[in-house]
């Protein structure tokens, strides 16, 4: 494996190939740039985390967009939870994916990562990014390089995915639990599913959906805290006997509220005949 410009740039750009929708900005490591983007469009993670007048205006665009898509506003509580599903999921895949296609696991404090959900053409968003360390498996050619940590194992390394992914979502966990009502067991367990359902996501549009849960199981088997639930995959059958993969969420997006009548297949509360109507929905779009 060629060792690039930075060893997360490979894995990156195999990323928004694949997903168009999210582009990743590597910014140069602390003394070699600039401050991270902020405004215009672009919020800091530690702005997320620590400043209520920037969380408020993140959120009003959460408010304003449910308003324009579903033609009713949602509770301040399931909005808080919109837009941390918007945060959370592209951020877990700044760790996930590294880690997925290339071994190499970043660690990501929340003052080395800037959002935009603003950009034109994405329907994500940009992030930007500044590398600290990371963790790699022997072997590795980037091994050599400044910053890497070498770990003696795959279980080592899914223990530096839950770590950096903990460390990263913490703060940001701490400053939106209050506006979503939730707090502990229930806010990991939204985490949970971020890891999950980005990582699974990405990895079919790779072509390696399958090879992706095996990894997601590994990595959260249900008993690896702060983390609430596992990566809960299951199998369902079609009226064909199709094999259609899904999973049980560990939490509620809350999106019912909204829109009773339409729940996620994964959603706790949708019925396995409506996951299989949902799925096969999903398969012939």
């Amino acid at each position: 494996m060629p060792v690039s410009r930075s060893p997360l740039t490979d894995a990156y750009t195999r990323l928004t190939e694949a997903f168009p929708g999210l582009a990743i900005t590597e910014e140069p490591a602390d003394g070699q740039g600039a401050a991270l983007p902020a405004g215009d469009g672009w919020i800091t993670a530690a702005a997320l985390a620590t400043d209520d007048a920037a969380l408020d205006a993140f959120l009003a665009r959460d408010d304003a967009q449910t308003l324009r898509d579903y033609g009713r506003r949602a509770r301040p509580d399931v909005v808080a939870s919109f837009g941390l599903h918007r945060y959370a999921w592209p951020a877990c895949l700044l760790i996930t994916v590294p880690w997925f296609l290339s071994r190499r696991v970043p660690r990501y404090p929340v003052t080395h990562v800037s959002y935009d959900r603003t950009a034109p053409g994405l329907s994500v968003g940009r992030m930007a990014v500044r590398p600290t360390d990371f963790a790699c498996l022997p072997g590795d050619p980037a091994a050599v390089l400044p910053g890497a940590r070498v770990v003696p194992d795959e279980e080592a390394l899914r223990a530096e995915v839950r770590g950096a992914v903990a460390e990263h979502l913490e703060p940001v966990l701490a400053a939106f639990g209050p506006r979503m009502r939730r707090r502990g067991r229930a806010l990991w367990g939204m985490a949970t599913d971020e890891i999950v359902e980005g990582l699974w996501y990405v990895a079919h549009l790779f072509g390696e959906e399958r090879r992706a849960m095996r990894e997601l199981e590994l990595l959260l088997p249900g008993a690896t805290k702060p983390y609430a639930g596992a990566a809960g995959f299951r199998e369902l059958t079609g009226p064909n006997g199709e094999s259609l993969p899904t999973r049980d969420r560990a939490s509620c997006c809350m999106f019912y509220t909204v829109r009773p009548e339409d729940t996620c297949a994964t959603c706790p509360r949708t019925c396995d005949t409506d996951r299989i109507t949902k799925l096969l929905a999903t398969t012939a779009a």
